[in-house]
């Protein structure tokens, strides 16, 4: 299953279990620690302070008492500017959670950002570390795993890369509007003897400037005879160029086994864009394979959209390790992330 990424407040998901950036359990913290014990009540600190502590590093894991999950998982966070190795430790967190939710047959766990707020640890860093470490426990068990943030500002992309797609999305968004606001007059000022031709001239213009040339058929036979192969078929025909298994691909792409299994057993099972647009990333299509995929599922990456443009940026440059680099930029302009 995947990585979702999602704007909530934690103590109300209805999970499995919620993971608890605590303090070693000797007294409620202030942010997430604050707000899961103050909604959990007062049973959960009671039965904290029975547990010994926690390491720094380890996790432990408790029953969730008032909140809407079974369970709580507390890890004790590194403070970033006071111990050695902190992105090591706080590696850990996230790997000691996961495997204790694991061992108690969790299916959905939901993280906060441990560590970035009074310890300290840059956003950056965390968020770097927790795709990281929820990305490979994801590649070897299945779980839903909800990475909890408050705002954009939790996903500080560099300085450089945001640079690069904003002005990708103005020269490639921006100046399509412009464009197209530049069309209208000009095909308007052309007299075709009335207003109802005139709008056609306009519609027709702009639509055989996107159109490609193709050899009439001469009947519907000829047409479905022709018809491109189903998105399942050129789907494994992509996995099979990439030389990867099924697992890979759609662990890379961030999509469940379940959606997978969807596609792979039905051929007429048409996947959403977002779904479609999830292997083209997993699998690092070009512009041309990403657009033939898209096609078979009757998708088409736009101009007009900013969503596709970000999309574009990154097929036409190749500029990401995995998809949840691409997710990241997606999150920071507030568009959806990619993954089912």
């Amino acid at each position: 299953m995947p990585l979702k990424i999602i704007r909530q407040d934690i103590t109300k998901i209805e999970c499995d279990a919620i993971v608890n950036p605590s303090n070693r359990f000797l007294k409620p913290g202030g942010g997430a620690d604050l707000a899961i014990h103050t909604a959990a009540g007062p049973e959960l600190l009671e039965y904290c302070q029975k547990l010994g502590g926690c390491e720094v590093g380890k996790a432990k894991i408790t029953p969730a008492f008032n909140l809407p999950c079974k369970y709580i998982i507390h890890t004790a966070g590194p403070k970033w500017y006071y111990v050695k190795s902190p992105k090591q430790i706080l590696a850990s967190c996230y790997r000691e959670s996961l495997n204790l939710a694991l061992t108690h047959n969790c299916e959905t766990v939901a993280f906060p950002l441990i560590g970035s707020g009074a310890y300290g640890c840059p956003r950056a860093d965390v968020l770097r570390i927790a795709t990281m470490v929820i990305s490979d426990f994801l590649f070897e068990h299945e779980m839903l795993v909800y990475l909890v943030v408050y705002d954009e500002s939790a996903f500080n992309i560099s300085r450089k890369v945001f640079s690069d797609v904003s002005s990708y999305i103005d020269n490639n968004y921006v100046d399509s509007q412009q464009k197209l606001q530049n069309c209208l007059p000009q095909c308007f000022s052309r007299s075709e003897g009335s207003a109802g031709s005139e709008k056609r001239f306009c519609a027709d213009a702009m639509v055989a400037k996107s159109a490609v040339p193709c050899a009439a058929p001469t009947c519907l036979d000829e047409m479905i005879k022709n018809m491109d192969k189903c998105f399942a078929d050129t789907l494994f025909y992509y996995i099979d160029k990439k030389g990867i298994t099924d697992v890979e691909c759609y662990k890379r792409s961030n999509v469940d086994k379940k959606t997978f299994s969807k596609i792979k057993c039905n051929k007429d099972y048409k996947p959403s864009k977002i779904t479609a647009v999830s292997f083209v990333i997993g699998l690092k299509l070009d512009l041309n394979d990403a657009s033939h995929l898209l096609r078979t599922a009757g998708y088409s990456l736009s101009n007009s959209n900013v969503f596709d443009v970000i999309i574009q940026y990154f097929v036409t440059t190749g500029k990401y390790d995995n998809i949840f680099d691409v997710n990241e930029v997606l999150y920071s302009f507030d568009q959806v992330t990619l993954g089912v």
